[in-house]
């Protein structure tokens, strides 16, 4: 895979206090980025997403495909899944971010928003099957979204966009000091692929 060097300054955190994202920039060139978006969206196993929240269950218009080493059970939103085994381009992809980040992980949540108007809402990835303050992979393709943090405390806010075959990285004590979402935006007509790439601690 063709990498990108010296855009960013992928060391600078983004993040002004209580936690750590670095933004790798464009890690996949644009061709091979396509390529790549339009294989796992034909050949994922995609199906709307389910949540409770206070008691009411909703389906969403985005779309969610769960993938790990092993059959890992994986709780958000008063839903349960169970992972698929990695394909074989996941893997890759997998390895890839790796051996940019010198990090590991062993599953892989995949979202497809359709257009600019689905989103995420403000929410924090502690979830008791994570690792605590283990690395959360976030790679790209297909249209360019903001992504924006808020502090829990200070409600202080700050927002990034990220590009086609881009990757960021969160560590530390993010998740237990920042909220994060993807805004929506009715200018954006083309779908979106995320990849995160995170760690299950089993019987924790």
């Amino acid at each position: 895979m063709k990498l990108f060097s010296d855009i960013v300054d992928e060391s600078n955190n983004l993040l002004p206090k209580d936690g750590v994202v670095n933004y790798y920039g464009k890690i996949i060139s644009d061709e091979l980025a396509n390529t790549i978006f339009y294989n796992l969206l034909e050949n994922l196993d995609w199906k709307h997403d389910e949540a409770t929240v206070y008691g009411k269950h909703y389906i969403t218009k985005r779309k969610v495909a769960w993938y790990g080493e092993k059959a890992f059970k994986y709780t958000y939103s008063g839903k349960t899944k169970k992972a698929l085994p990695f394909t074989p381009g996941l893997l890759k992809l997998k390895q890839l971010i790796e051996l940019k980040t010198g990090e590991t992980f062993n599953s892989c949540l995949c979202n497809l928003y359709h257009n600019g108007e689905e989103t995420m809402g403000w929410h924090s990835d502690g979830e008791k099957d994570l690792k605590k303050h283990g690395a959360i992979a976030s790679l790209s393709f297909g249209a360019e979204r903001k992504f924006a943090f808020k502090h829990k405390q200070t409600k202080e806010k700050c927002e990034f966009l990220l590009e086609h075959g881009s990757l960021l990285v969160m560590t530390g004590k993010t998740q237990e000091h920042w909220l994060h979402r993807l805004p929506p935006s009715k200018k954006i007509k083309e779908a979106r692929i995320n990849l995160t790439f995170r760690t299950i601690v089993e019987n924790n």
